[in-house]
């Protein structure tokens, strides 16, 4: 697990890879207290990491009031933004609530 430093360093990571036109999406869930909002990716072609999978998250005392991290980046800003629904321009990245955390993070 890596834990990043904020939202928007989460929704830039999770952009970059909708733009390669890959389908991502946030798993949420709560654990020990704190809503953690994070990325499952696999290493490809990295030596002896080989598909080993790296979970890049944020933490928050407080849960996201949205069903989308929405990102927009023009020449001079980055927009990141939570929203319910979906915006045209923006890349639109869809939060997933569990249940509870899968059992290969909690431990």
């Amino acid at each position: 697990m890596l834990r990043l430093k904020n939202m928007s360093d989460l929704a830039r990571f999770a952009a970059s890879v909708a733009s390669l036109g890959r389908p991502i999406h946030v798993l949420s869930f709560k654990l020990e207290g704190r809503f953690v909002y994070g990325v499952l990716a696999v290493f490809h072609d990295y030596y002896k990491y080989y598909g080993v999978p790296v979970f890049y998250y944020v933490d928050s005392d407080k849960e996201l009031e949205g069903n989308y991290i929405l990102v927009k980046v023009e020449e001079r800003e980055e927009k990141v933004s939570i929203s319910k629904g979906i915006k045209p321009g923006w890349v639109s990245i869809p939060i997933i609530r569990l249940e509870s955390p899968p059992p290969f993070l909690a431990e």
